[in-house]
């Protein structure tokens, strides 16, 4: 059967996928890159892309969007202090507030987060356009710390905390914590302090609702040695170079 006009095909082990490529140059997330082909607006070496998986060479192929071509953006690496109630997507079909509201208004490439933050949660969140730096820092191989404070519905002794350190399997995995301390307690409730080597889905929330222990606030204070500090919630800066390298040594 011929094969339909102005369509490349490459074997699978070359390069990646197109949408992929299109999110990596800073364009736009695979999800929009997809629609973009599907409109047959893409151009691979002049042809028309009809495949939004076929695989392309980011330092040999001509890729263009509608006749422009796409070259890779300036790397940007940015923290934001991300408010509660937002959720860590670029478009969300319930029509629910974005981690991208927070961003509005600024110059910036397409960037994604480094990780997530569930809708419920708070914090430190790192957002950039350089895959492969995010890629290490995500790597449970780097051991990159990331700690939270917790506000829980309890006020444990010794007993409970030692049983949340000790771990518990939920669904056949096993949750654990690199470390857990108290950092202050009061009436009923209490605040802890939780360090994770790794970020398991809900992995906080599950391990405490494991022991019928609620999670009434869950704010991401550092990566690493990358502190929140003064941020404000809901914005965003550029990371130093000096907390660049601090990171790049962490995830090593």
């Amino acid at each position: 059967m011929a094969r339909p006009p102005h369509t490349i095909r490459r074997p699978p082990s070359v390069g990646v996928s197109l949408s992929r490529a299109l999110s990596k140059l800073g364009l736009c997330s695979r999800k929009q890159a997809e629609l973009l082909v599907a409109e047959g607006r893409v151009r691979v070496a002049g042809k028309v892309a009809r495949d939004p998986s076929m695989r392309v060479d980011l330092d040999r192929d001509r890729i263009t969007v509608d006749g422009e071509r796409v070259v890779a953006e300036r790397k940007v690496y940015l923290m934001l202090n991300k408010p509660r109630g937002l959720v860590t997507t670029r478009d969300d079909p319930a029509g629910r507030g974005t981690v991208y509201d927070c961003l509005e208004g600024l110059d910036l490439p397409f960037v994604s987060p480094v990780g997530r933050l569930d809708k419920a949660s708070e914090g430190l969140l790192l957002m950039t356009n350089d895959t492969r730096w995010a890629n290490g820092l995500l790597d449970p191989a780097s051991h990159v710390g990331k700690t939270y404070h917790v506000q829980i519905g309890t006020s444990p002794d010794e007993t409970m905390l030692g049983r949340f350190r000790s771990g518990v399997t939920v669904d056949g995995e096993l949750l654990t914590a690199r470390s857990i301390e108290m950092l202050r307690s009061g009436g009923r409730t209490a605040w802890l302090e939780i360090v994770l080597d790794e970020g398991r889905n809900r992995q906080i929330r599950r391990l405490l609702g494991a022991f019928d222990v609620e999670v009434l606030r869950l704010i991401r204070v550092a990566i690493g040695p990358l502190q929140l500090g003064d941020l404000a919630k809901g914005k965003a800066r550029h990371l130093t170079a000096e907390e660049l390298a601090m990171l790049a040594g962490e995830s090593k």
